[in-house]
């Protein structure tokens, strides 16, 4: 199992918690699945963190 689906799960469990509290806690499992998958696609070297932290050429 890659470890993008892996974080993914992740954030949704720990998200599970919030479960009953209605559509506040449907916005928290969507977040911390989001959350758990960007994670997990760090951890599987598909996103480089330095590319976020880079400026950008202009006008090249």
């Amino acid at each position: 199992m890659r470890m993008a689906v892996v974080g993914l799960f992740a954030g949704m469990a720990l998200a599970f918690a919030g479960y009953f509290g209605g559509f506040g806690a449907f916005l928290l499992v969507a977040a911390l699945g989001a959350v758990g998958f960007v994670a997990g696609r760090f951890l599987d070297g598909d996103l480089d963190p330095g590319e976020f932290f880079r400026p950008r050429d202009r006008g090249r």
